[in-house]
């Protein structure tokens, strides 16, 4: 079992910057994926940024490459989405996800969620 908590969601203005921090606890290793994925009303998850604990390996999903960015942070258990250069298209729930593995891109091979933080951008 993964817990994941969000955090850092909010409101910013479009051309800003903002980064969510998402923190893991449980039982798991370093054969883990972890990552964010987003959801407006009336439509399914789509995902945003990955990386693979095991490896280190980083995805973002091609509308976000140039402006967002994933990382572990200074806890090896965290993991944080630089969010820059947002646009009002970025508004959405964000959620964290885990899975033991490696990264997929569909939210039904994910087994762990956190509980989503908002994000508002603002034009």
């Amino acid at each position: 079992q993964v817990n994941l908590v969000e955090s850092g969601g909010g409101s910013v203005q479009a051309g800003g910057s903002l980064t969510l921090s998402c923190s893991a606890s449980g039982d798991y290793d370093e054969s883990l994926s972890m990552g964010w994925f987003r959801q407006t009303p009336g439509k399914g998850r789509e995902w945003v940024a990955m990386i693979y604990l095991g490896t280190g390996n980083r995805y973002i999903n091609t509308p976000m490459k140039g402006r967002f960015a994933i990382s572990r942070a200074g806890a090896k258990d965290s993991v944080l989405l630089q969010m820059n250069n947002v646009k009002p298209e970025d508004t959405a729930m964000y959620y964290c996800a885990a899975r033991e593995g490696a990264p997929f891109w569909t939210e039904d091979r994910y087994d762990f969620w956190g509980q989503g933080t908002q994000v508002t951008v603002s034009a």
